[in-house]
């Protein structure tokens, strides 16, 4: 060896405190400034110190550390129900599930039934609206939607975009069998998270990363066979529906469990018929309107609406009050200026 004082003294200056270098990270900077703490990006496996390996989720980085039930999502009702994809009767908007996604929607209210009362197989499930024990009229006989085409079309929104989050709310007629089939067949299924009634919701950010970015809710009772299947007035609460007046419209529990975190805002009048009113929707979606509502229920709730939910989406600006309400880490925040 050339110098073996050179190797004397680096054995010096590690035992000699402050020798070596004290450029520790601190764990909540953010040193490549992707907008994720230090922290958070090595628990979750990214380099703190490449900007390029990090995460947005609906847009924002800061978004990935909001649990997911400390976010506003935009929400349609009977989301397949529309003039786009054929229905006549009992719409509730004008278009289909692109120009939903395109506008910002990310959860859907969908209703499962069979095809008829005779066409029960798993295959047979559509998207309709309606009573099956109607003794009139079967719900798919006036409209239906195919749910394989439907939620692989979903799926393939969701894998052409990155830290997007998306819930499905099933008002649920077949069995669970025949929708673990439907959601195996459309792709849907390996990417549903299970929620455990009582533990705390991942951040976004976790859910992207795990690649399970679904969450489904359904109106059945739950079923430890499909645990991915969450009985929505278990997990989650909603406020009341389809009131005829604006007036009437209410922060109160509607169905379900009052101390989730989870609920959805439904924000919907109903015409004189029982159908959507897409007069009155430009009235209750309206942005001041819609904002000053879900303010007033946040404050009273104790914590931030999960979804809001309404009819003709097109009418008002659903998408926009969801923005500003994200902006917003508490109700009390000043207010953010119109999107």
């Amino acid at each position: 060896m050339r110098h073996p004082w050179l190797v004397s003294l680096l054995l010096l200056c590690i035992a000699s405190p402050g020798c070596t270098s004290s450029d520790e990270k601190d764990p909540n900077g953010d040193d490549d400034g992707d907008g994720l703490p230090n922290w958070w990006e090595e628990e979750m496996g990214l380099d703190p110190e490449n900007p390029a390996d990090g995460i947005e989720c609906h847009g924002k980085a800061e978004y990935c550390l909001r649990s997911y039930d400390n976010f506003t999502f935009p929400e349609t009702h009977n989301s397949f129900s529309t003039i786009e994809d054929g229905v006549w009767m009992a719409v509730n908007h004008y278009t289909a599930l692109q120009a939903q996604w395109d506008g910002g929607i990310r959860a859907f209210m969908l209703d499962t039934h069979h095809l008829s009362k005779e066409e029960t197989a798993p295959e047979d499930i559509r998207f309709c609206h309606g009573d099956p024990d109607s003794t009139l009229f079967y719900p798919c006989i006036y409209s239906e939607v195919d749910a394989f085409v439907w939620l692989r079309n979903l799926n393939s929104l969701m894998n052409n975009s990155t830290g997007e989050v998306v819930s499905l709310l099933l008002e649920n007629y077949v069995p669970g069998e025949h929708l673990e089939n439907l959601f195996n067949k459309t792709g849907m299924l390996e990417r549903a998270y299970v929620h455990i009634p009582g533990e705390t919701w991942p951040s976004l950010g976790e859910m992207v990363l795990d690649g399970t970015d679904l969450v489904v809710y359904w109106d059945y009772q739950y079923d430890d066979r499909f645990p991915w299947l969450h009985h929505a007035w278990t997990h989650s609460w909603d406020t009341p529906y389809g009131e005829s007046e604006k007036s009437q419209m209410s922060c109160r529990v509607g169905r379900g469990d009052g101390a989730q975190q989870v609920w959805h805002l439904n924000n919907w009048l109903s015409s004189i018929y029982g159908q959507g009113d897409p007069v009155r929707s430009n009235d209750v979606n309206d942005y001041d309107t819609l904002l000053q509502r879900a303010l007033t229920c946040w404050e009273m709730v104790g914590n931030r609406p999960t979804f809001i939910a309404v009819d003709y989406w097109e009418n008002g600006e659903i998408t926009n009050v969801t923005l500003t309400l994200n902006k917003m880490a508490n109700w009390t925040d000043q207010l953010p200026a119109h999107p």
